[in-house]
């Protein structure tokens, strides 16, 4: 029983790896395309308005769109501390991860926020979630400086839900538009609240039965 335990444990943390590894390829690869910087580049096509208006715009889009990538690999990798095996990995990696999120990814991700897609339904959902991300990231940096690491950890986990929401959102995007064809704006006001609430959900609920 035990050995059946500890293999299906295993086969489902390679799962998760390799499920990772895939999405952040994905992600990866949507971030190559503005490298180098332009203005009229795939997303930024759409949101000329914003570029042409306010010159800090893009300043803001970059920063997150570069960072959060770094966000995504360093929480990733901080989760996988105990099988690496690497002394002060998870701290390092930790260390990364909240520093780009507190001064970088969350502040330019809430200005970008205001300026959404799919009218104010969406910009409210984004700022919300830059809120939160924000908010349960600084949270778990104060419970890991008081050493009170469960509820580091705990917290941690919430912050990841948000983070990971960058990959949900085009997740749902993509399951929504192949089912029922909506209009592009539509479609923003529904992923921006499914990208992260079901996240945060479940996290919630596996924290509620003590599995994190």
């Amino acid at each position: 029983m035990l050995s059946i335990k500890k293999n299906t444990s295993s086969l489902l943390k390679i799962l998760l790896i390799l499920g990772f590894g895939y999405f952040f390829w994905l992600m990866l690869k949507i971030t190559l395309e503005y490298i180098p910087l332009k203005a009229d580049t795939s997303f930024l096509m759409i949101k000329q308005t914003e570029v042409t208006e306010r010159p800090e715009y893009l300043y803001f889009f970059y920063t997150h769109v570069y960072t959060s990538i770094f966000v995504l690999l360093s929480g990733f990798l901080a989760i996988l501390r105990k099988n690496l095996g690497i002394k002060n990995f998870h701290r390092n990696a930790g260390k990364i991860y909240i520093f780009l999120i507190l001064i970088l990814a969350a502040p330019s991700g809430i200005y970008m926020g205001i300026f959404a897609n799919g009218g104010l339904s969406s910009r409210i959902s984004f700022v919300i979630l830059g809120g939160l991300w924000w908010f349960s990231t600084f949270k778990a940096y104060r419970l890991a400086r008081q050493k009170k690491f469960k509820a580091h950890k705990q917290w941690m986990w919430r912050s990841f839900a948000f983070t990971v929401s960058a990959i949900t959102l085009r997740l749902w995007k993509v399951i929504i538009v192949s089912m029922f064809h909506p209009d592009p704006m539509d479609v923003y006001q529904v992923i921006a609240w499914l990208g992260w609430i079901p996240n945060i959900l479940l996290v919630e609920y596996l924290i509620a039965k003590k599995h994190l």
